[in-house]
């Protein structure tokens, strides 16, 4: 299937899209917040940019959306075009596990949580993290 747009304009389109401070994101960051949870935001100093960290405890939390990170991957990838998303979110998942293997190998907890735990159960998704981070 084609892209129905030219690719300056996907680029446009694309170029809008935030890799940071997402909505769902936010909705986290609040909520460690009113909790007194003390952490930084894409900590650039461990690999992958975790979107929570606690530096001084190595823990890491990387909150991932569903279609970016490749959530059941296997089970859709058949539905979009190959050239250019296939690859490109096949790479993010293998970005990810090398992130995620390299952390842990570092020392660091980490803990990946996907959009729509967050989305579908809030409270679950908080409940979640508050327990990873206190570990």
């Amino acid at each position: 299937m084609a892209d129905v747009f030219t690719k300056a304009k996907r680029s446009e389109i694309m170029s809008r899209i935030s890799a940071k401070n997402t909505g769902i994101e936010k909705i986290v960051f609040a909520f460690l917040r009113r909790n007194g949870v003390h952490f930084q935001q894409h900590y650039s100093r461990a690999r992958g940019k975790p979107d929570i960290a606690i530096p001084s405890k190595k823990i890491a939390v990387f909150i991932n959306g569903d279609f970016w990170h490749g959530y059941r991957f296997g089970k859709w990838k058949s539905r979009i075009p190959k050239k250019y998303w296939r690859g490109k979110i096949e790479s993010n998942i293998v970005r990810d596990r090398q992130n995620y293997r390299l952390l842990r190998k570092d020392g660091w907890k980490v803990l990946r949580i996907w959009g729509h735990e967050i989305i579908e159960n809030p409270d679950k998704a908080f409940s979640k993290i508050s327990s990873f981070l206190r570990s």
